[in-house]
């Protein structure tokens, strides 16, 4: 089942941070639907992970991509996004090498 992420589901605090680490609205998106299973979600909660070719600068550096990670759960069938980081560098491992 593909997850659509709506405007309602980013709560204040979430978008804040989604601009302060340069993250979008499609790449979280694309993180849950594409992405692989984060190794440190904590449990009750889903984390994915899914690394974008970036090709451009983030605060004066430049990166060839980026590592976005989403943690989000269910509550009484309500999706609800807790939280999302990014990293920027190179190489990162996809798939079944995070193992």
């Amino acid at each position: 089942m593909k997850i659509v992420i709506n405007e309602s589901d980013i709560h204040h605090h979430l978008r804040t941070r989604m601009q302060q680490r340069g993250i979008s609205k499609e790449e979280i998106e694309n993180t849950i639907n594409k992405g692989w299973d984060a190794v440190d979600a904590k449990e009750g909660t889903i984390g994915k992970v899914f690394v974008f070719p970036y090709n451009n600068d983030w605060e004066g550096n430049f990166f060839a991509e980026k590592e976005v990670t989403v943690y989000y759960k269910y509550k009484s069938d309500s999706f609800i996004l807790l939280s999302a980081k990014a990293r920027y560098g190179s190489n990162f491992k996809r798939g079944d090498e995070r193992k």
